[in-house]
């Protein structure tokens, strides 16, 4: 079986994707920036951009390196995030070279297309990254899917795929979509009602790891289940809403929440991905519906609130 490395351990997606490693008998190893918690495997503490992931490499002969670990918290610096998220991963794709894994997969973000009102729909992989224009605190985030863009093909050795997911949501994820929904009360913006896109975290995961078992390589991006407008993922997940001016819209979340302004733009402008290429070449379908996706997104904060 093989040894396989999942970086950004401390997160929901990594621990489901280790869970479903371990169970198939292969040997995991986990490492984050953060303290990680205790797992029954091998886990490490170290920045993807110092010398001590290089010991992790070196004590251990991996096959597959799963970098998940990509730092999407906008609570850390500007520089902390472009080290470890673009430095960092410069760092462990040379490393993968140096020590001869065969597999990468490197987990993006479809944030990075943008969401504009000249967005085509569906947004193929071939498409502009509008995002960084508007955005600078995407900008680490598009330096990172570019630099692993550019190493599919420089580095043949290595067969590397760059996932673009969707939004990623489910119980055990804690980033600003999957927050945000589980608020009580959800603004929308007046006058806007995009479509949008969902992905599970079980269908992500299984994605990982098709992606990391094929001998397929290159850019791709993955969705779930169909689409819907954003009032109707609110009524899936029995949020109650109310309509705030475009105006006025990033006052409200600055003042009462902490969700970062480049999502503002996703609730007036549809940003619908097609992953059809992905499906095709690893032969992959999600399973999860969106209704599904959403309700066990919310579930327990719902239960307690009731």
């Amino acid at each position: 079986m093989a040894a396989i490395l999942i970086t950004g351990i401390t997160g929901g997606l990594s621990q489901l994707t280790a869970k479903k490693l371990v169970a198939q008998g292969h040997e995991v190893v986990g490492i984050d920036y953060r303290p990680p918690p205790d797992l029954p495997y091998p886990v490490y503490q170290a920045n993807y951009n110092k010398t001590g992931i290089e010991d992790v490499f070196k004590k251990h002969k991996f096959d597959t390196v799963l970098h998940l670990g990509r730092v999407g918290n906008l609570k850390e610096s500007v520089g902390k995030r472009f080290d470890l998220n673009v430095v960092g991963s410069q760092k462990i794709m040379n490393l993968c070279v140096q020590h001869g894994v065969t597999h990468l997969v490197v987990l993006s973000t479809f944030h990075i297309y943008g969401a504009h009102p000249a967005n085509h729909i569906p947004i193929a992989e071939s498409e502009p990254l509008r995002a960084g224009s508007d955005f600078p605190q995407l900008a680490d985030a598009i330096q990172l899917d570019n630099l692993a863009m550019t190493w599919v093909f420089q580095h043949p050795t290595v067969r590397t795929v760059v996932l673009r997911p969707t939004n990623v949501i489910g119980p055990s994820i804690q980033n600003a979509m999957s927050t945000f929904l589980r608020a009580r009360t959800v603004p929308h913006v007046a006058g806007f009602n995009p479509m949008t896109q969902f992905i599970h975290e079980e269908d992500l995961s299984d994605a990982i790891l098709c992606a990391g078992t094929s001998t397929e390589r290159g850019v791709f991006n993955v969705a779930g289940r169909g689409a819907c407008p954003w009032r109707t993922a609110l009524e899936l997940a029995r949020a109650d809403t109310f309509p705030v001016p475009s105006s006025l819209v990033w006052l409200y979340l600055r003042t009462f929440s902490k969700f970062p302004a480049y999502l503002v733009n996703f609730f007036k402008y549809p940003c619908v991905i097609t992953d059809n290429e992905f499906r095709e070449k690893f032969a992959w379908e999600p399973l999860v519906p969106i209704s599904d996706a959403i309700w066990s997104t919310v579930q327990e904060t719902r239960e307690q609130a009731a």
